[in-house]
């Protein structure tokens, strides 16, 4: 696989691909309608604030890369935009409809668990079980152009592990401070002690001064 995607490339090509296969008839994107998709509030992570200067670099870009392609409809002076980044031959990777969807969701939300993927995946293809989801995903690990996906350590706290898209490189897990991070430890007994004493001659030594002032 040579195809390696910056974080604003994977969003945009994700979008592509959500919007051809949900919104067929609005399907090729105007750099406006690209704009709201990668800036939406619902199916993504994380919630970006894209101004249209930054996604049509974006665009020029993954244009230059072969991976989008530039199109206008007839008698409009718009442009419109379609991904050539899978499933359109020319060079391009071919998945089944499943393998698709979850790509998708990888590409617009990051790692994610089977179990997430398969609810999530649904609003693109049909998913009868889970067992659907663990079938595609280890095909797109072990496929011989790929691999496509890549099973992460699994965290602490989490039944479990969650797969990530390798469309933008080796995925590093997180360390275990950031993943998990670490519960507060009680001080020790003779921490405790010492403090109270401070404290204590803290009061007494105000109390003098009180005395004092009281005196005068």
């Amino acid at each position: 696989m040579n195809i390696e995607l910056t974080a604003l490339e994977a969003r945009v090509i994700g979008c592509l691909i959500e919007k051809a296969i949900t919104t067929p008839d609005q399907y090729p994107l105007s750099l406006n309608a690209l704009t709201n998709a990668c800036n939406q509030k619902s199916n993504r992570d994380p919630i970006m604030d894209l101004d249209e200067r930054t996604v049509q670099q974006t665009i020029d870009a993954l244009v230059r890369k072969h991976l989008i392609l530039e199109k206008s409809g007839f008698g409009s002076r718009v442009q419109k935009y379609q991904h050539r980044f899978c499933n359109t031959g020319f060079g391009a990777p071919a998945f089944s409809a499943l393998e698709t969807a979850i790509i998708c969701e990888l590409l617009v939300r990051g790692p994610q668990t089977p179990g997430e993927l398969k609810t999530r995946a649904a609003r693109m293809a049909e998913v009868a079980d889970a067992g659907e989801v663990d079938l595609a995903l280890m095909n797109l690990a072990t496929r011989e152009d790929g691999p496509y996906v890549v099973q992460l350590p699994r965290e602490p706290g989490r039944r479990d592990s969650r797969y990530a898209h390798l469309f933008s490189g080796d995925v590093e897990p997180l360390p275990a401070a950031v993943a998990a991070p670490a519960e507060p430890r009680p001080r020790p007994q003779g921490d405790r002690i010492e403090r109270l004493e401070e404290l204590v001659a803290e009061l007494r030594r105000e109390l003098n001064e009180l005395k004092e002032k009281l005196g005068d």
